[in-house]
């Protein structure tokens, strides 16, 4: 219809907009609405934070108060321990939220703080095992596992060379990467103890040191492997792994969530591996043993 006849006749159409105030007859005509650029927000876009206050507080207490009861209902020892446990969690992790929130934006000092929590992974699983002495075998046998994983990681760019990424995900891998060294050194420990008969007689029968140690580490060590084994198994069904859930409260898509929690389970699973291979290795060559078996051991 004519704009003119849509005048007189009262109707307008719908690109014209209303009649403008103190001019007659003069319509205002409307631009039509235009999308802001950029990714539509989808339904996986909205970030959910847990955030420092009361709260999160008044959380921690009411579960810190449950576990101290349960410690005394059962009669368990050492009823301080969870409190203090929980102190040091809580000392512990603001600090590295300091930390990590300064140099986060420096690839540098980024590496710095991951030379520094190697540093503490070393230490903290030689005096679980009672080796001091063999740190730096444990040393070789961590890094063993963690090198040609993060490789891989860099090189099929998985994840950018960034403060932000690697804290995290190096993070995890070497925290499961320690973990599975002290249960293997443990084990080991405690077999090569229990079965000292068997080692004198693997002796008498010819084998050298290495051999005796190495057939009895040998058949301990998968146990060493099962719980990240069954980490692996039950991810998705059982539980929801760390990785999941931090890309899920970060405003990641479930799928984003699982590629990089499958991503970090597959990391955990060769570093655990090849560093419990190592240790093997080493431990038959009486490197990697607490001083008392290196000097019982003695052919």
């Amino acid at each position: 219809m004519p704009s003119g006849s849509a005048a007189r006749g009262g109707s307008l159409p719908l690109w014209q907009g209303p009649r403008m105030p103190g001019r007659k007859g003069q319509w205002c005509q409307s631009r039509p609405l235009r999308r802001k650029s950029g990714p539509r927000r989808g339904p996986y876009r909205g970030e959910v934070t847990i955030s420092p206050g009361w709260p999160v507080a008044w959380a921690i207490g009411i579960l810190l108060l449950l576990t101290l009861l349960a410690y005394a209902v059962g009669h368990l020892p050492e009823r301080l321990s969870p409190l203090l446990a929980a102190a040091r969690a809580i000392v512990q992790l603001s600090l590295a939220a300091l930390v990590i929130t300064s140099v986060i934006a420096s690839l540098a000092w980024s590496v710095v703080v991951l030379a520094g929590m190697f540093t503490v992974a070393v230490v903290t699983t030689v005096r679980r095992v009672g080796a001091p002495r063999a740190w730096p075998w444990a040393t070789v046998a961590i890094l063993a596992g963690l090198v040609p994983v993060v490789a891989v990681i860099l090189l099929t760019r998985t994840i950018p060379p960034t403060g932000l990424a690697l804290i995290p995900v190096l993070g995890i891998l070497m925290g499961n990467t320690m973990n599975g060294h002290t249960l293997a050194c443990r084990r080991a420990f405690a077999a090569v103890r229990e079965e000292r008969d068997a080692y004198d007689a693997w002796l008498a029968l010819g084998f050298t040191r290495s051999q005796a140690i190495g057939r009895i580490v040998h058949r301990h060590l998968p146990e060493a492997l099962v719980p990240g084994l069954d980490q692996i198994r039950t991810a998705g069904v059982v539980t929801l792994p760390g990785a999941f859930i931090g890309v899920l409260l970060g405003g990641g898509s479930p799928a984003q969530a699982a590629a990089a929690q499958v991503l970090v389970l597959m990391g955990i699973m060769a570093a655990q591996t090849i560093t419990t291979v190592v240790a093997e290795r080493l431990m038959c060559r009486s490197w990697l043993l607490p001083e008392d078996l290196r000097e019982s051991l003695r052919p």
